[in-house]
């Protein structure tokens, strides 16, 4: 009997694995890899403050391990991670102050691992999807793959450490990532990787030959450097990967560099209009329909992004700037009811164009009371 009460609450699996349910995720340890499933597969995997809690301490425990990798995927096929569980924002106060400073300390956790981290993209990857996996080393997208960071759409702003990652996406494009902030436009497939969102691009059917390649991963077969196993989780990968597609983008490269660059969310719409091709009327079209005070914020955010030497530096900004986008009556509530609530698509946006928006500089004080965001303390 004294067996039975020392017996594990998990089960242990066939191949020496610890699996076990955490909430709305399902954990699978192995000798090596620690697997982590986003399980809400009916709400596309979206990220909850529960989730975030969960996450983090598995995170801390995880991280200090070595040989070891995490390898991060959601459940279904739909998604890997629509993003943050953006109606509870809307209704609860602690969730508003809670939720972005939690979650951007996870964000920011990831940032400094050391052991190689996995994001498998089965589907849509969007906001805060993206916050748990564009800060990690490798970032695996698929043909099913549809990235997007919408948040000028619903009058927020790109967060999760965007404002760090987006203006450093590819080399000699500095402006790709503000396209994206301001645009919200969806990549799908390759694209993902050519933006530099994602790291290799692995079709579907071989996804399970690449998670079981990292799952049957053993500490002897592991080298003892850090970086020499990064290395090898990268050759590991690159062995399955497709040759390399047509990037969407391509044709556009030029235009995105030439319109995005403007140094005001005015100017890159003048831009757009003198351009006059059928790519700059439709991402005209799109952006008159975004809240002008998220592309104000966004632009701004982004440029200063751009200058920052540290991760930290870009979340400690986008803290303050949630906080902002909280209070009462701001655009963030209209644009939840109207794309999430309501479902009418039409926003009524306050103030309604961009040259009523003229307190940029509101966007990064902290507003009274505030909390000051600092990371999370590491294992």
């Amino acid at each position: 009997t004294t067996l039975q009460h020392l017996r594990p609450s998990f089960d242990v699996g066939t191949r020496g694995v610890a699996s076990y349910v955490d909430g709305d995720l399902l954990v699978d340890e192995f000798p090596v890899c620690k697997q982590v499933t986003l399980n809400r597969p009916k709400h596309l995997n979206a990220l909850s403050l529960d989730m975030v809690r969960s996450l983090a301490p598995l995170y801390r425990k995880w991280s200090a391990q070595h040989p070891g990798l995490i390898l991060l995927r959601g459940a279904g096929d739909k998604a890997f991670c629509a993003g943050g569980d953006i109606r509870a924002l809307t209704t609860c106060k602690e969730q508003q102050r809670d939720f972005f400073f939690e979650e951007y300390q996870l964000n920011h956790l990831i940032s400094c691992l050391r052991i190689p981290h996995v994001a498998v993209y089965r589907g849509i990857v969007m906001g805060g999807g993206v916050g748990l996996s564009i800060h990690g080393s490798h970032r695996v997208a698929t043909e099913t793959t549809v990235f997007a960071m919408p948040e000028t759409a619903i009058g927020l702003f790109p967060d999760v450490g965007a404002t760090w990652a987006l203006p450093r996406l590819v080399p000699g494009r500095p402006s790709l990532g503000m396209f994206l902030g301001l645009t919200g436009t969806r990549l799908k497939a390759y694209d993902v990787k050519a933006a530099g969102i994602a790291t290799h691009f692995v079709l579907s059917d071989r996804l399970n030959d690449l998670e079981r390649a990292l799952q049957d991963l053993q500490p002897m077969g592991c080298p003892s450097d850090h970086v020499q196993m990064m290395d090898m989780v990268g050759k590991l990968i690159g062995q399955l990967e497709a040759p390399d597609g047509d990037c969407s983008l391509a044709p556009h490269w030029d235009q995105i560099e030439h319109c995005f660059s403007a140094d005001s969310v005015e100017e890159i719409l003048e831009r757009l209009q003198h351009d006059g091709s059928d790519w700059a009327r439709t991402v005209l079209d799109r952006m008159v329909k975004m809240s002008p005070s998220s592309l104000k914020a966004s632009h701004a955010a982004l440029k200063r992004g751009a200058r920052l030497t540290d991760p930290r530096q870009a979340f400690e900004m986008e803290y303050t700037m949630s906080q902002y986008f909280m209070r009462e009556g701001s655009d963030f509530f209209e644009g939840v009811r109207a794309v999430l609530v309501d479902k009418d698509q039409t926003p009524k946006w306050r103030p309604a164009t961009l040259g009523e928006v003229t307190n940029t500089a509101n966007f990064f004080r902290p507003l009274p009371g505030s909390r000051t965001w600092f990371p999370m303390e590491q294992a």
